[in-house]
Formats: C-alpha cells, sequence, structure tokens
C-alpha cells in the first residue's frame, strides 16, 4: 500500500475510533447512518481528501459551489487560515449548512479533526466532502513555502513547477535548490511571506499540534 493511501486510512481510523461512542446512541439515529464499509471504500479509492496545491488551485479558479472550512478554535482561525475559508469548530459541524451543490473541504492543524469532521458529515449524508489529510501544515509547508531540493527528482521538480505559482498568487515564497537535509527543518519553520499582512495570507511560526 503506497504511503499516499496509507495517511489518509491512518486518519480516518482516527475518525471512526472517535465516532465510536456515538455507536447505538442517538446521535446516529436522529442525525445520520454511519456506513462504515461505505466510508472504507470511499477512503481506499482515495475519494476523501484532497492534497494541498489542489485546494489552492480550487480557490484560485474560483470552483463553483466550494466552501473551505476550519474545524479549528475561533482564536486558531483569527491568527492564520487558508483564504477564503470560513470557520466551523469540530462541534458545530453536524449544524452546518450544507447545500446539495457544494463541495466542501474541511481541514484542522494536522488533518485527525477534520476526519473526524469528515466523517459526521458523510454519515449525515453529504456527498461532496473532502478534507485536507496533512491539514493546515501541509498548506504551510506546499502552498506558502514550498521547496525544491537541490537533487530534486524528476517527479519533485514537476510538482514544484505546479506549486510554484499557486505559492506565489498566495503570497508565498517558493525556493528552488535547497539543500535536502534542510527540508525537513524548513518544513518545520513556516515563515511569514513579506507581500501581505493579512490573517488569510500571512503563516506565523505556528505550533504543530498534530489534530
Amino acid at each position: 500500500m503506497s504511503d499516499g493511501t496509507t495517511r489518509p486510512l491512518a486518519v480516518i481510523a482516527i475518525a471512526l475510533g472517535g465516532l465510536a461512542p456515538f455507536a447505538g446512541s442517538p446521535f446516529i439515529e436522529q442525525h445520520g447512518r454511519l456506513d462504515v464499509e461505505r466510508l472504507s471504500a470511499a477512503v481506499a479509492r482515495e475519494e476523501d481528501h484532497v492534497d494541498a496545491v489542489d485546494l489552492a488551485a480550487w480557490i484560485k479558479d474560483r470552483k463553483p459551489g466550494l466552501r473551505v472550512i476550519d474545524v479549528r478554535a475561533s482564536s486558531e482561525f483569527d491568527q492564520f487560515h487558508i483564504p477564503t475559508a470560513e470557520n466551523i469548530p469540530l462541534e458545530g459541524i453536524a449544524h452546518a449548512l450544507v447545500r446539495p451543490n457544494d463541495t466542501v473541504v474541511l481541514y484542522s492543524g494536522g488533518g485527525a479533526h477534520a476526519a473526524q469532521a469528515w466523517v459526521f458529515l458523510k454519515a449525515l449524508g453529504h456527498e461532496r466532502v473532502f478534507f485536507l489529510s496533512g491539514g493546515l501544515d501541509e498548506w504551510i509547508d506546499d502552498v506558502v513555502n514550498p521547496a525544491l531540493a537541490v537533487d530534486a527528482t524528476p517527479d519533485e521538480r514537476h510538482a514544484f513547477e505546479r506549486a510554484a505559482p499557486l505559492s506565489r498568487y498566495f503570497g508565498g515564497t517558493p525556493q528552488s535548490g535547497v539543500p535536502r537535509s534542510a527540508m525537513t527543518t524548513r518544513s518545520r519553520d513556516a515563515r511569514s511571506p513579506s507581500s501581505s499582512a493579512d490573517s488569510s495570507t500571512k503563516a506565523p511560526q505556528l505550533k504543530r499540534r498534530g489534530c
């Protein structure tokens, strides 16, 4: 199984674990039906998530019906959020008004809480719902601060060439020729783009909480 599939499966396992207390409860009876087999099939087909660069392209191209929902606390949302995002904390996601033609992309800090929100909305019957598997951390690394290693493979170069113009569109700082040994350190340090002071495009140094 590829790493690209393993990570979302692990996140969904966390999400389903978070739903365990609801099994046989009024939540499922009153608000929706948890079809684990159907959800597992969606994950196996990788229909549950989008990556940060795809999301950036959707926002830039003004994809019809797109709604980007940040499920973190409002204080975290106010500090920094993805452009166009609206804030609906996790505890309120079951009451979110989702229209049939909406395409919803959920995100949290690291991805786990967004995956739980995905399960909630799918249990409520909403079809066009995705989550950002790497969360806000992925947006910062791949859109705000994409980097290309000096010894990059052709696939890595292709990915960077796609991400770089989107990064600049959102006020980011793509860099090429970065020593591979510095890539991990760089990905932990979200630096602030100098082109904008707006909270939706400026990336402060955020604590990585993993949720």
